[in-house]
């Protein structure tokens, strides 16, 4: 089914395929081979994209909140009874263990539809005060662009909310992670979408991305990328006064307060840090500790790294897969050789494959130690599954580190004592603050301070983002 829509875009309800359109290679990690080749898109087929879902927003926008629930309904319905076939797209296209795929990538990826459905319930579109309305309205047509490392959990975080509005979509995802979203289309379509209301197209940022940001008939646009993307995006979407909605890089911290469980602690921040092979943006990367206990937290961490089992996906006891595309590999190993010049402290890991792994985007698990602020590994987004521990002296000074980033995106505390870990969150410039590494929450704000983005996704938050606000006065 993938393969044979990788030529296609889903334009106006049904597939469509240009013979004029150009083809970019679609490899998979784990092996380094060529799986199929992508049609990509260009700003003729983003004008297409963007005429059908124009015809279709003056119905769809004015569509009764029970159709659209039912619609979500229909979408979740799907997804769950699809989610293996989800499951191995991601396998392939970007090299996630099968494990973590079924257990997270798509389970998390519907939970965003359920989200939706909920909050759309109980979301109030007119409130009255006296003798003034305040109507909340579809903004219009929205262009999503969608990354490569949670795929289809990115495209459902922004779908969802966007039909939940009432809003009409174009959606390009990652050229390099692209056969999800060729399934969720084809989901869309089978769920009854009416025609217009979804629409996707493939190809580059530079391409359909500019050309969708740049769009007059494009009301809004929803990123999730890296800062530089986020940037470029709202540059082109500037002169159209459109909104732009950015959730870009991050560098978050993990303090761990002298009172924590760091047998606990430790482990689970080295897990956090490194899950999804360190390719998320919010991952605690940082992790810092108090000084007087720092010997204890390398031992604690280095075992903890150690015991990862890196290889093929497909392996049920594969932890971790391979990074997800050859640019991103080399990124990573940069940044490795980068912590060893600036003196960093190897603790486990390193340069190139782990042992036994000839082929393959694969990385060791790496972990360094005695890191301070000034060095790149603690100043830039890595996106691999690299830590960097930093020492403290005291509560004022892992605060100071803690927020010494151009990012803002995610933290986390670990404390014994929630008033202590509540007061830390509280002077921690991030959009999204975990302490004690609670369950995942799909109804949960998230978002970034600084330059980790503008504007929040999920639950009631994420719907809202898809409104325009309308005061109507002598209600």
């Amino acid at each position: 089914m993938v393969t044979e829509r990788e030529n296609q875009f889903y334009l106006g309800g049904e597939w469509q395929e240009f013979a004029d359109a150009t083809h970019l290679p679609v490899v998979d990690p784990a092996s380094e081979r060529v799986v199929g080749h992508l049609a990509a898109g260009d700003a003729h087929h983003v004008d297409i994209a963007v005429r059908a879902a124009r015809k279709a927003f003056p119905a769809f926008s004015q569509s009764p909140v029970s159709e659209r629930s039912a619609l979500l309904g229909r979408m979740h319905s799907l997804l769950k009874e699809r989610a293996e076939s989800f499951a191995e797209a991601l396998v392939m296209e970007m090299g996630a263990a099968i494990s973590f795929a079924r257990a997270s990538q798509v389970p998390f990826a519907a939970e965003h539809i359920r989200v939706q459905m909920e909050t759309l319930e109980k979301y109030r579109f007119v409130t009255i005060d006296r003798h003034t309305a305040t109507a909340k309205e579809a903004i219009g047509v929205c262009a999503l662009i969608t990354p490569w490392n949670w795929p289809l959990y990115q495209i459902t975080a922004k779908v969802a909310p966007a039909i939940a509005a009432g809003c009409t979509i174009v959606l390009k995802p990652s050229e390099l992670s692209p056969y999800s979203a060729l399934l969720f289309a084809q989901l869309m379509h089978d769920a009854g979408t009416p025609p217009g209301v979804f629409n996707l197209v493939n190809g580059t940022g530079e391409s359909v991305g500019s050309a969708l940001a740049s769009h007059p008939d494009v009301d809004m646009v929803s990123i999730t990328g890296s800062t530089r993307a986020g940037v470029l995006v709202a540059q082109a979407a500037a002169p159209t006064v459109k909104r732009v909605v950015q959730e870009l890089g991050g560098k978050s911290p993990n303090i761990l307060l002298d009172d924590a469980d760091f047998s606990e602690a430790v482990a689970k921040g080295v897990l956090a840090g490194m899950r999804n092979v360190g390719q998320s943006c919010s991952a605690p990367t940082r992790m810092l500790v108090p000084a007087h206990r720092l010997a204890e937290v390398e031992e604690l961490a280095s075992t903890t790294a150690r015991a990862i089992s890196v290889g093929a996906p497909l392996e049920p006891a594969t932890n971790m897969g391979p990074i997800a595309n050859r640019a991103q590999f080399e990124r990573v190993q940069i940044m490795i050789q980068a912590g060893i010049d600036d003196g960093a402290k190897l603790l486990c890991g390193g340069l190139g494959r782990p042992a036994g792994l000839e082929t393959g985007f694969f990385t060791q698990p790496t972990i360094f130690s005695e890191v301070t602020s000034d060095m790149r590994i603690a100043r830039e987004e890595i996106f691999g599954p690299v830590l960097s521990i930093m020492p403290y002296t005291d509560e004022e000074e892992a605060i100071a580190i803690a927020n010494d980033t151009v990012y803002g995106l995610g933290a986390h505390v670990q404390s014994s004592d929630p008033e202590r870990a509540r007061r830390i969150a509280a002077r921690l410039r991030a959009g999204q603050v975990h302490i004690n590494y609670p369950a995942w929450d799909g109804a949960a704000a998230f978002g970034g301070y600084k330059r980790s983005g503008n504007g929040r996704e999920y639950g009631v938050y994420g719907l809202e983002e898809y409104l325009e606000t309308k005061s109507i006065l002598g209600y």
